[in-house]
Parts: structure tokens; C-alpha cells; sequence
């Protein structure tokens, strides 16, 4: 079973996903992953998050080949063994983010629903995502704001585009709020995995 745990930028994901770690009630054999990863895939998103002239279609491409070679090398193995796979962002993210992204440009209609169509043969679909609620404002104050996706702009756009996929797929969303005290969100999303 894979299992994402997607929300905005100071929701909370890294915290539960670090925490579900050393939790004694998820199993032993349980894959802990992230995007972007810490391939070399990865550290080219990086490098990207942290240029603010970086081309936003050239970037779309970067996250794309680290999400294919993410579900190639790590979740599809572990999927094969029934292993359940937990990661702290995934497709979600890239729709959501980089549909954003590509917002103003003048050459696409639905930007969302492009991202989608670009990483659709790249993908499979998580069986369940937990999706931190939080609204941008808070977000921004609590990821520091410190690089070009963590604006409060810019998360109301990320945010109506979360709303939209949750909307498209609401069987496989579970909404946990975000503002809550951080112990009450850990076991809220606990309970949604395991």
C-alpha cells in the first residue's frame, strides 16, 4: 500500500513522517520515502527550488524524472514485496506546486490538469493520501518563507489546486487539520495509515 502525506509547505508532513518513524505501532517493514529525493534527481530539484529565475517549465521536467525514477528504484520494488511505502510528498505535490507554477503562463489553459498530463506515464497513483490542512497565511509564517514556493500568494494557489485533486478523488483523501495541536494531528494520521 502506498501512502502519501501531502499539505502545504509548514503543515506539519516532515514532523508526523519523521515521528511515524519511530512509532512502534506501524510495521517494522515499512518504507519511509520523501521527494524530492536524495538522488542526484533530487539535488537538481533542489538546486532549482533555490533559484528563483529557474524556468518553471524546465522544472516541471526535473521533478518528473525524480518522481520516475523515485517510483522505478524505491516504491515499485516495495510495492512488489507488500510492503507498505509512506512518503512524505509525492505526485500530489508536483500537481499541486508546479500547476501553480505555470499559473501565469499564457500558453496553457489548465496548468493543473497539464502537470497531470506530463507525469501521468511516470506515476502510479497513491491507495491513500493524508492531506494536512492548513491555510497559506499560517503556512507561510511557519515554513519561514524562505524560498519562491513558500509565499502566502503563492500557497492560495497551491491550495485551490490541492482542493481540486481532493475534489477529483475524494475516496482516496483523508483531511486531517493542520492548525490542530501537533500531538492530535500525529494521531489523526496515524490512524489513517495503520
Amino acid at each position: 500500500m502506498l501512502v502519501t502525506l501531502e499539505g502545504l509547505d509548514g503543515s506539519g508532513k516532515t514532523t508526523v513522517w519523521e515521528r511515524l518513524r519511530s512509532d512502534d505501532m506501524v510495521p517494522d517493514e515499512t518504507v519511509f520515502t520523501r521527494e524530492p529525493t536524495d538522488t542526484w534527481y533530487g539535488d537538481a530539484v533542489q538546486r532549482s527550488i533555490d533559484d528563483d529565475d529557474a524556468d518553471s517549465l524546465a522544472e516541471l521536467f526535473l521533478y518528473t524524472a525524480d518522481h520516475a525514477a523515485h517510483l522505478s528504484n524505491t516504491v515499485r520494488p516495495a510495492l512488489e514485496e507488500n510492503r507498505l511505502v509512506v512518503s512524505d510528498r509525492y505526485s500530489d505535490s508536483r500537481y499541486a506546486y508546479q500547476g501553480a507554477t505555470l499559473a501565469d503562463s499564457e500558453m496553457l489553459d489548465d496548468p493543473l490538469s497539464y502537470v497531470r498530463e506530463v507525469h501521468a506515464p511516470w506515476t502510479r497513483p497513491p491507495d491513500r493520501t493524508v492531506y494536512l490542512d492548513l491555510d497559506p497565511e499560517t503556512a507561510a509564517k511557519r515554513s519561514g518563507a524562505t524560498n519562491k514556493f513558500e509565499t502566502a500568494d503563492y500557497l492560495a494557489t497551491v491550495r485551490d489546486n490541492y482542493e481540486r485533486l481532493i475534489e477529483a478523488d475524494p475516496e482516496r483523501f483523508v483531511r486531517v487539520d493542520a492548525t490542530a495541536d501537533p500531538d492530535t494531528v500525529y494521531e489523526r494520521v496515524r490512524d489513517a495509515i495503520v
